[in-house]
């Protein structure tokens, strides 16, 4: 018969062989978890995130160098302030961001971060409140979201596009037209922006593109295109009335520029995918 010794050995034994075991599956999880990281990223995010800006449709450079050159001579054309300067480099890299949305990578969750936090301090100095809160819902809605979510925008965006069907259709254009309504009425009502329709028709449509881009659909050219319209009024507005720098103006009609540019080369549609050798978004 074991003496009471004997049992508690035992106990001793079985608990550590079964926390050993428990340390096993732990470390093979980790190391799981690495190394899908690792396969994701190629083992340095870093370098993953330079890879981001390759591979781009060639229009897509030389839109950006042609915007490059235009905000420059905006810049060097008048006095450098601190606004007219941060202007410069948002827009720059606001420019590098709508490109990458148009070549489907990722790396805009970062350029579109960065340029909204610019941005954000442009439209308070514009009194263009709206498009301060539009800044503020890109970061919510698109650029966060997309640098969270690894499995829907990675290197295999291209292939999980998709498009709208009715039911979206209806949603979109509801929703868009209710923003438009309660966005307009309460920044006209508890601000003194002295363009809140015209703020809020360039919120309404914006906020609504940055959800369908994070959900992936490519009907979001559409609104990008009517946003770059109202963006372009807006801006021209506030420039006449000497609220803005017209780098901002410029900077709407490059986006304009490149939503026209990706229904012919972009992966978001069928042209563009023929040409890369990508099947067609059901």
């Amino acid at each position: 018969m074991p003496n009471k010794a004997d049992k508690a050995y035992q106990r001793w034994y079985d608990l550590n062989k079964k926390e050993g075991s428990f340390c096993k599956m732990q470390k093979e999880a980790q190391g799981a978890m690495l190394e899908g990281q690792e396969g994701q990223y190629g083992g340095n995010y870093f370098k993953w995130l330079l890879n981001q800006i390759k591979g781009w449709p060639q229009q897509n450079y030389y839109l950006f160098w042609f915007a490059m050159g235009a905000q420059v001579m905006t810049l060097v054309s008048a006095p450098i302030t601190l606004v007219s300067s941060l202007t410069f480099i948002g827009t720059t890299l606001g420019v590098l961001c709508v490109l990458s949305i148009n070549a489907a990578k990722s790396v805009n969750g970062w350029l579109g971060l960065l340029s909204a936090m610019l941005f954000i301090y442009v439209g308070f100095e514009a009194k263009n409140y709206l498009s301060m809160a539009e800044q503020l819902a890109y970061i919510m809605t698109l650029d966060l979201p997309v640098l969270l979510a690894v499995k829907s925008w990675n290197g295999d965006t291209v292939h999980n596009l998709r498009k709208f069907g009715s039911k979206e259709w209806l949603v979109a254009i509801i929703g868009t037209l209710a923003v438009y309504a309660l966005s307009g009425y309460l920044i006209g009502a508890l601000t003194d922006d002295p363009r809140p329709w015209i703020d809020a028709i360039a919120f309404s449509i914006s906020l609504t593109a940055g959800i369908m881009c994070f959900m992936r659909y490519n009907n979001q050219y559409y609104w990008w295109l009517a946003s770059g319209l109202a963006q372009m009024v807006l801006w021209f507005v506030s420039f006449k009335q000497g609220s803005a720098t017209l780098a901002m103006f410029i900077n709407s009609s490059i986006y304009l520029v490149n939503d026209v540019l990706a229904f012919t080369v972009s992966p978001w549609f069928s042209r563009g995918r023929k040409r890369a050798g990508l099947e067609k978004i059901k």
